[in-house]
Parts: C-alpha cells; structure tokens; sequence
C-alpha cells in the first residue's frame, strides 16, 4: 500500500461515511452496481467528467475503497445503499478484489514539481512528467514482492514503460488491475500549450488501453475530470472510451451533484438554516437529460455556514472565462451579458476539440463553458445545445467576471439599465414604459418560450438587473398584505434606496394594477419602522393589440 497501488490515507469517502451521522451525506453507492456490470466486459473502460466541485473526486475514492484489497474487512459499506438485496450478488462479488492503481494527477504534478527542483532525486532518462508518472507507478508496484521479481527477471520493462510492466504481471498472475484516474485532464489544462507532452501522455494512454493486450490488463478503467477526452478534428484520442460529461451526461446525470429529492431530505435536518427555496435558486439548475441537478459542494457549504451565497467566485477558472469572453467571438460579450439577464443561446458543439486552446468559434466557447460549469445547456438533439446560466449562484459570478472588464460600461445593456432605474425613481412613467417596450420587442424576448406575463416580467427585470444586481434583492410573488406582489425589489443595505413593489397587468390597463397594490396592501410590510425608504409603487400594462406597456408610478405617502 503506497500513495498509487492500493492507497488508503486521505480516501474522503471513507472520511464522510465515518461522520455520515453528523455532517451531510448522500448516499449514491448504488453507481458501484453501475460500474460493475461492466467488470470484465468489452465496455469497460469509462471517462466521466464534471466541473469542479461536483463530487468527482469523491466518486473515485468511493470506487477505490470498495475494489481496493487494500480495504478488506473495514466494513465502510456496511448499512449503504449497494449492500441492498437488489444489489447484494454484485456486491459480495467484487469487494475489495482488486489491486487498484489509483492516479492521482494532482498529486503527480505536486511530487514532479519535487522531483524536478532536486537533483538528488532525479532519475537518468525521467525528464518529463509523463515519464515521471510511469515511474512512480512501476516503484510502487516493486514495492510488492512478486511482482518486483517479475519486473527484475523482464528485459521489456525499463523505468518508464508502464504498459509492459502491468503486462508482465497480468501474464504471470493471471490477475487484472482497476485503474482509476483523478484528474485525468490536468495535462491539457496546466500544460495547455505544451502540445509535445500532451501528445506523449496521449500515447502514454493509448499504450495501456489501444490494444487488446493493453485492455487485457484491466477489469475497469475510470478515467475522471473537467474536459472530455481530447479530440483530434473529430475522433476521441482514445476511442475505446464511454464517455459521460456535461454535454452528454446520460445516463448517470444523478451521480454528480444532488437532485431535488436529496435537497428536499437535507433540508428536514434541524440544524439546517437555509430553506429548500433558497437552494433550489442558488445552487439547482444544471438539467442533465431532464433530471435537474444542484451543485453539492456549493449546497453543503451553504448549510454549514447558514447563508446562500455564490461560492463559485473564487474558483481558478474564472480568468479562463475572462479570457474566453474577451475574444468576443461573434459578440459574446453580448451573448454573455444577455445570458445573465435570463435569456438563452443555441450552439453546436461539434468542432469543440475538448481542450481550452483550439477554440475557434462561439459554438467552441460555450461548450468550453459548459463542461466548466459555468453554463447549462439543453440537448436540442444531435450536436445542438442550448446554453443558459444555470442558477443564482453562477449568474452572480458571471455578473462580478463582465462587470470587472473595462469594456462593461460602454455596453448598450448597461446604460439601458441605468436609464430605466433612473426613469423609475424619477416617476417618470411614460419613459419607463418606452424603455421596457424596447426591451419585450428585442430578440432575445421571442426566443422565450415564457407565458404572455412572464415575458413581461423578463423585460423588467432583465432590464434592471446591471443596476440593481449589487444593491437590491429581487423577490418574485413575495407574500406582502393581502396577496402576493408579482415583484419586489428590496435595498440590500442601503436606506437611502427605495423599495420597487411591481404588479404587472396582460391585455387591462395599467390603472387596474395599480389599484390591486393599493386594495391587497401588498405594501404593508413596508409601513413600519424596519423599512424607513420610499416606497414606489408600479403598475405595468402590456396591450397586445398595440404591443405597447402603459405604466403608472406613484410614491406611498
């Protein structure tokens, strides 16, 4: 047992199922039995990649400690969902009768750095961190006494020629590895523009998986990430592969990350602060196959702290995406923009070559975004997506990337926003209704297949959105007096701002709205002393005969 064959510190599985009683914890051990089906068959060699903090590396940890010989007799399943009748068969089959060679490519990059930085460590002929991960996998399988002596009494298998030294064995022991890799992609994202060593660790991989001999020598293959497997124009490197990822998830969509169901059960613990609602706007979003999925990392750090808030802000990603938008390929940064504001935008992802430096068009910058998280997107059927931002904690993180550009305030969109903010407080209500006309009579309103008040909604409040996003909260159907008020905007902080109380109106007048504020009171919870700003109250009318808004604003006395 060392840091590759068959480790056991640091597994974070194991970690959470020892406090399962205490922190929060989501049993998805049934994706065991779906990997097991596939021990031994032709298709048994698997690439499932997902954002950052989507549960990717834990999933690999779960599958090493239940293969790994090295985990016999802990009893960590013990009570879980794979030890169920429907499961036991499959279960009792494969635990713990593996040797697994588990890669963890960040800890290769760390130890290579080390070994690269001292020369008393360095070995003759290891010079690139391809050749270092083969080595350290081939130490470390010497460190079991048989097979050493196969590797010593073998002319085929030198310092850094993994595939024959796990061929060597598997001929002697009649015996077959898991392999399972973290981070399979690293050299594509931290090497990026070094296309000789992809290449090497290309044929590095295509050494152990290509052939049928190579195959032969593993009874599983996992491969996890961000990126797909790289493609060459359009063939995967690697064509043996089932891949799952962000643009083709099904059909393990529940895996990563949590469904609604899991949510609604977290919530019902009593030290949970944070209200299903809340989750679901802050974190829920990404539809895989139809199956909505919440972010978990981002779900669990909520309910630990008792807030929602975007944790994705500081992710390393982010000057990626700076850089993506900033080629402005075909307008993305109007795409983009339009994107936070709640519209949607088709793409094709078929010349996408899974990596982050071939990008030549729009269609290759969403698809990069999407496999990094920053986008949703529905399947349109064959290459055709359509991409939208997932949920508030994205939109927020966007919203900070495009705001910190220098472009930002020279955007249409922008003094758009500021013009109807400044319109509404003005109480200048025809000015108000030409701006919000302008803006249900753009593209991107038709592309929304909303019903007649809700695209009425997503005129206001896309429009407001670059003005109010730092200051205001915005409600929909908030429960205030008598009923609910369609829209509220509320002041973060500040008392010199005031609360927008919107009620909108389809084919009346904006006159009817108006009274409805005022008869159901929706006002009233802003009468007493916690709330000392201006109230306005809007009434918004859309008349489809015209496809004009009448708008009337008046301030509560």
């Amino acid at each position: 047992m060392g840091d590759i064959l068959n480790p056991v510190e640091g597994n974070s599985f194991v970690d959470l199922v020892a406090f399962k009683d205490e922190d929060i914890f989501v049993d998805k051990t049934d994706f065991i039995a779906k990997m097991s089906e596939n021990i031994n068959k032709n298709k048994r060699l698997f690439a499932v990649t997902r954002p950052r903090r989507f549960g990717k590396t834990v999933t690999a940890d779960m599958l090493l400690a239940y293969y790994s010989k090295a985990y016999a007799g802990q009893h960590i399943f013990d009570g879980l969902v794979i030890t169920h009748d429907e499961y036991k068969a499959s279960y009792e089959k494969h635990l713990n009768k593996y040797d697994v060679i588990y890669i963890d490519m960040n800890s290769i990059r760390d130890d290579y750095i080390a070994y690269t930085n001292d020369e008393d460590l360095q070995v003759k002929g290891v010079t690139t961190i391809v050749d270092f991960l083969q080595y350290s996998v081939i130490e470390e399988l010497k460190e079991n006494e048989l097979y050493a002596e196969l590797l010593r009494k073998s002319r085929k298998v030198g310092k850094k020629n993994l595939s024959s030294a796990l061929k060597e064995i598997c001929d002697h022991t009649k015996e077959k590895f898991i392999l399972i890799m973290d981070e399979w992609d690293l050299i594509y994202r931290d090497y990026r523009h070094d296309t000789d060593l992809q290449e090497s660790f290309i044929d590095f991989l295509r050494g152990l998986f290509k052939t049928k001999k190579g195959q032969a020598c593993f009874a599983l293959a996992y491969l996890t990430g961000i990126l797909p497997i790289k493609k060459y124009n359009s063939q995967s490197a690697l064509n043996g592969f089932n891949e799952y990822n962000m643009l083709s998830p099904e059909p393990y969509e529940k895996y990563f990350g949590f469904t609604e169901e899991e949510v609604a059960e977290i919530v019902k613990s009593p030290s949970c602060d944070v209200s299903s609602q809340e989750l679901k706007e802050w974190y829920e979003g990404y539809k895989l196959n139809s199956i909505d999925i919440y972010n978990p990392n981002s779900v669990v750090s909520a309910i630990n702290d008792g807030k929602c808030k975007s944790y994705w802000s500081g992710t390393s990603s982010n000057e990626e995406v700076v850089n993506l938008i900033n080629m402005n390929f075909d307008g993305i940064k109007d795409d983009i923009i339009s994107l936070v504001e709640g519209s949607t935008i088709q793409f094709n992802c078929q010349t996408f070559q899974n990596d982050m430096v071939t990008i030549e068009n729009k269609d290759d910058v969403f698809s990069l975004l999407v496999c990094l998280g920053y986008l949703g997107c529905v399947d349109d059927g064959g290459d055709d997506r359509t991409a939208y931002v997932p949920n508030k904690e994205i939109k927020t993180a966007l919203a900070a990337l495009v705001k910190s550009q220098p472009w930002f305030n020279s955007m249409p969109v922008i003094e758009r926003s500021e013009q109807l903010f400044n319109a509404i407080t003005a109480l200048d209500a025809d000015k108000t209704a030409e701006i919000i006309t302008k803006i249900h009579n753009s593209p991107n309103v038709s592309l929304l297949n909303y019903n007649r008040e809700e695209s009425m909604v997503f005129c206001l409040i896309s429009g407001l959105m670059w003005r109010t996003e730092r200051e205001y909260e915005c409600f929909r159907e908030l429960q205030s007096g008598k009923g609910s008020a369609d829209v509220i905007y509320a002041p973060k902080r500040s008392m010199s701002l005031p609360i927008l109380l919107i009620e909108f109106k389809y084919g009346r007048s904006a006159e009817e709205a108006m009274d409805q504020i005022k008869k159901k009171e929706y006002f009233s919870r802003y009468r007493d002393g916690d709330y000392p700003n201006d109230v306005l109250l809007i009434g918004i009318n859309y008349d489809p005969k015209t496809k004009d808004h009448q708008c009337l604003i008046e301030k509560l006395d």
